[in-house]
């Protein structure tokens, strides 16, 4: 059997309807996936631009992570500073206590300032966040990085604001309550003063406190700084995500408007080749109807 053989027309009508048909599912595909660029084979210069800009915007969203976990590492050491200088003036409130004590009250009073000691270095203790603690020692560091591509970074140094560190009058920064109240006082409670040189004594004492406090806010000062330096960190971080994503997605992104309108318009166009197509086959309708 002869193959069929259309007309130049038919054969051309054809060929544009085709087109059109293809055209029309490529659009149809973009509004349903929303992307104009789905892969290599749509615009491989756009895909890997595209791809290059998605990867390096999950890569500092990585590393947005890696500096809110470093912020809150910082906060929790503030958050001890600022308990460590209320315990701080609640000792040097027992200390000028003990200026009007009787025995019994000093002694009880020196009990006392020996347990807000070991309260201090408990509570500081307990100041880690996933592991790293900051003002407990001089032994660990918070190391934030803020890229994968430079060397910027941040790096923190521990503190040590343990009693035994803040009152150098101590033998140890590891020292407990009861040995750094004995340096000191002079002894195991308040009544070891002599009345003679009690006011003395214990100025001294609050001397120390006051000295203390100030070491102990001077860090929060500095882990504040560290904290204000990191957010702005964040902030810019995240508006730098941002500019590569957005980046990313005018390469990728369909214009779902222009998608819509260019759909209407290739329907349209379907049906006018088909109108057309049908013309074209008119012609030899008339032919067969010469043998009716």
């Amino acid at each position: 059997m002869a193959d069929i053989t259309l007309t130049a027309t038919s054969r051309s009508n054809l060929l544009s309807l085709n087109q059109t048909t293809d055209l029309a599912n490529r659009t149809q595909t973009r509004l349903a996936t929303g992307l104009k660029v789905s892969s290599a084979i749509d615009d491989a210069a756009a895909y890997f631009a595209s791809k290059t800009l998605s990867d390096r915007a999950n890569d500092f969203s990585a590393r947005k992570d890696e500096i809110n976990q470093g912020i809150s590492t910082l906060k929790a050491a503030v958050n001890a500073t600022e308990s460590v200088d209320k315990l701080l003036k609640q000792i040097k409130g027992v200390a000028i206590s003990a200026k009007t004590a009787d025995d019994a009250g000093k002694a009880d009073l020196g009990a006392q300032f020996a347990d807000l000691l070991d309260q201090v270095n408990s509570l500081l203790g307990d100041a880690s966040y996933q592991g790293t603690n900051l003002v407990n020692s001089t032994t660990q560091s918070l190391t934030v990085r803020f890229s994968e591509v430079t060397t910027a970074q941040l790096d923190v140094s521990s503190r040590d604001l343990r009693a035994g560190a803040l009152f150098t009058a101590a033998a140890n920064a590891s020292d407990v309550g009861s040995d750094i109240a004995a340096a000191l006082i002079g002894g195991s409670s308040f009544t070891a003063i002599a009345t003679s040189a009690l006011i003395t004594t214990i100025n001294d004492i609050t001397s120390a406190v006051d000295s203390a406090v100030s070491t102990v806010r001077a860090t929060a000062s500095n882990l504040g700084s560290n904290i204000t330096l990191l957010q702005t960190r964040a902030d810019f971080t995240s508006n730098y995500v941002n500019s590569l994503t957005e980046g990313a997605d005018k390469l990728r992104l369909a214009d779902l408007n222009e998608e819509g309108a260019n759909l209407v318009a290739l329907q349209t166009r379907q049906q006018l080749a088909l109108q057309a197509l049908n013309f074209a086959g008119q012609s030899e309708q008339n032919v067969l109807s010469l043998f009716r």
